[in-house]
């Protein structure tokens, strides 16, 4: 009898203590589940990935972008960085020799600074979107030493020009083959060999030391190419010419798998660098074979389901990625719009063509 008497006055001391103590609230999900709620609030993007706990989140747009209040609206209620699509690259910047047009770009960087959002400069060497007279010597080919002179030139008139108002550029762009090559066999290439990749590195760096630098390129998670990425790297991270890897992120709601996309964060993690998701954006068409679609409610589920886990695993790499940029900010304007396939419609971003968020950005804040 002693013995349940006992018990019973345990029990009882057991409740006592919890109603004397604060029984913690159950956490609450205050973050909109649908259009409806969506519009009650004010907060977005930026503010449910916080760049002190998670990783700025940005947009690529173009100066006509700026010209639509609403679009206006929702690029400063989402973004907290913004990448030049176009208008930073060399046929818009230095289309003649010696002559610089810096006014589209300006009003980009200008917009950024005022509603402080980063800026990512986009790109200083790539092999395409550059004038031909980059590699022409009148009516012959240029030299290498040529070449490599109007590289120069370039970057370090251009980082001058935005000196202390860019985070980061994507100082050379698609460089490594797909193939069995190590490097593409693009005309900078052809002419320099892999010498203008650092050179243009080398350049960068004396031009802004306080820029960070960056490589960038498409199929990343490609397993053959992400070694010779990383090889890369790890050369250029030896000669303190590079601060970061930029993962293009072009995908589509079948691919790349989990394991790929986690294998190459962690392959490039090991190169001591700092990640970017560069350019991300979910096509909804897995084949560039692939007729045109309606945006069914099928493929709407497919995309938020795709976005759902790559988000799932870029916050696994919080503490190594710093910055996600979405390539696009509507579905209203997409570079994937009659590409690879002419004529063809794409959905690849979080908001629809009247600039309503679809049901992959509701996957993509609830976590």
């Amino acid at each position: 009898m002693r013995d349940i008497f006992y018990f019973l006055a345990l029990a009882l001391m057991a409740v006592l203590v919890a109603c004397d103590g604060e029984e913690p609230e159950p956490e609450v999900n205050t973050r909109p589940q649908n259009v409806t709620e969506y519009n009650k609030v004010t907060e977005g993007l930026k503010d449910y990935y916080a760049g002190n706990e998670y990783f700025a989140i940005g947009t690529a747009i173009e100066p006509a972008s700026l010209d639509d209040p609403a679009g206006v609206a929702l690029l400063k209620r989402h973004f907290a960085s913004i990448t030049a699509e176009n208008v930073m690259k060399w046929s818009t910047l230095q289309p003649s020799e010696g002559v610089f047009n810096f006014g589209p770009a300006d009003r980009l960087v200008d917009f950024a600074g005022a509603n402080g959002m980063l800026v990512f400069g986009h790109t200083l060497c790539w092999h395409n979107q550059v004038p031909d007279w980059v590699f022409r010597d009148g009516a012959v080919p240029a030299s290498k030493e040529l070449v490599l002179q109007r590289l120069e030139t370039h970057i370090i008139t251009v980082m001058t020009h935005f000196k202390g108002r860019i985070y980061g550029w994507d100082v050379v762009n698609e460089a490594i083959d797909d193939g069995s090559g190590t490097y593409k066999n693009t005309i900078w290439y052809q002419i320099c060999g892999a010498d203008y990749i650092y050179k243009a590195f080398e350049t960068a760096r004396a031009a802004d030391p306080d820029a960070k630098l960056f490589y960038n390129d498409y199929s990343a998670t490609n397993a053959t190419k992400r070694e010779k990425i990383y090889n890369l790297l790890v050369d250029l991270k030896g000669r303190g010419l590079v601060d970061g890897m930029g993962l293009q992120g072009h995908w589509n709601i079948d691919a790349p798998s989990d394991d790929l996309i986690t294998a190459a964060l962690n392959r490039y993690k090991e190169a001591g660098v700092e990640l970017r998701i560069s350019e991300l954006d979910v096509s909804i068409y897995p084949s560039n074979s692939d007729p045109e679609s309606e945006y069914t409610s099928d493929i709407a589920l497919k995309q938020a389901i795709a976005y759902g886990r790559f988000f799932r695993i870029f916050r696994t790499f919080k503490d190594d990625i710093s910055g996600i940029t979405i390539w696009g900010i509507a579905d209203n304007h997409t570079w994937l719009d009659n590409f690879p396939v002419q004529g063809r419609k794409n959905y690849p971003l979080l908001f629809d063509v009247n600039l309503v968020p679809k049901q992959a950005y509701f996957t993509v804040i609830n976590f």
